[in-house]
């Protein structure tokens, strides 16, 4: 699909949809969380590639095909007629646990420019920190980042083989057999009453970055989540014609556009759990621990 300058997508060439898990995947262990390094509590879940559509219920919801080509992540039934109660209670999961998360995650596909080919990603680890928070609110719906911008962002950056010294606010030169990282982070600050807003933000503020602390308008402070989307390259041509879909400008690097879209789906008594025992007391509950004698996978 040619959308202006965005790259043209070739939907033939996109992966197919993963089916998820049905079931609850959480079993007991004696393993405990470990004291976070930086006395900040985290958690980490790990998503598998769930699917591909030209849908975002949130900014379109109820149009079918009117997005920008979109890859999606966890809840495998997300599409444009989703809404925050059909993704709290249906749909298969990608990510470890199984049907703990529910959540729908999604952000603009990586296009291969020499092909129009979506990249498949290689999975999504999603970090929940910081703290002390409150849980995220049932049918809470957000984005992080400007589908339309043509410049550096302040939550987004992409680098090379998880080094932090290539780190750049656009798509990285990355050759093949690499692996490239995008990040986007989402605002942490939620104004205590709105599940949504007319623009999808306002109803989130990022907390500051020099104490931490939560504008007034915006008082009640959840979880930072970051998506980290890593991308193995096997191009020969490494990145260098990798743009995204959202990326509709033209020349110059790619990436700039980069977003993201959280829709809340956690079963509450476990993300709950998580809060409690891992991100408030400052524990590190890695990618498999939910704090409380058990463990996900």
């Amino acid at each position: 699909m040619d959308h202006g300058d965005a790259p043209m997508v070739n939907l033939a060439l996109a992966a197919a949809p993963s089916t998820g898990y049905s079931t609850l995947r959480i079993q007991p262990t004696s393993e405990q969380p470990a004291s976070s390094s930086d006395d900040n509590g985290a958690f980490r879940v790990s998503c598998g590639f769930s699917h591909m559509l030209n849908d975002d219920p949130i900014v379109y919801p109820g149009k079918q095909g009117a997005a920008h080509h979109h890859t999606f992540f966890g809840n495998t039934g997300t599409n444009y007629a989703s809404t925050s109660e059909s993704i709290r209670i249906s749909g298969n999961s990608t990510c470890n646990g199984g049907i703990m998360n529910r959540s729908a995650y999604w952000e603009p596909s990586m296009i291969d420019t020499s092909s129009g080919a979506p990249l498949r990603p290689r999975n999504l680890m999603v970090y929940y920190k910081q703290g002390p928070v409150s849980v995220i609110p049932r049918g809470l719906r957000m984005i992080a980042g400007d589908h339309l911008s043509s410049a550096p962002q302040a939550h987004q950056w992409f680098e090379c083989n998880e080094e932090y010294s290539s780190r750049k606010p656009h798509i990285v030169s990355c050759g093949q057999g690499g692996l490239l990282t995008s990040s986007v982070t989402f605002p942490d600050c939620w104004n205590g009453k709105d599940l949504d807003s007319a623009n999808h933000k306002s109803h989130m503020a990022y907390s500051s970055d020099t104490n931490n602390s939560c504008p007034a308008s915006h008082p009640k402070r959840i979880p930072t989540i970051t998506m980290l989307t890593y991308y193995e390259v096997n191009s020969s041509a490494g990145t260098s014609k990798w743009r995204l879909a959202s990326d509709n400008y033209a020349g110059g690097n790619g990436g700039y556009s980069s977003h993201a879209d959280f829709m809340m789906g956690w079963d509450e008594v476990i993300h709950k759990t998580v809060v409690d025992k891992c991100i408030n007391p400052s524990k590190d509950c890695h990618a498999h621990l939910l704090g409380d004698g058990r463990e996900f996978y």
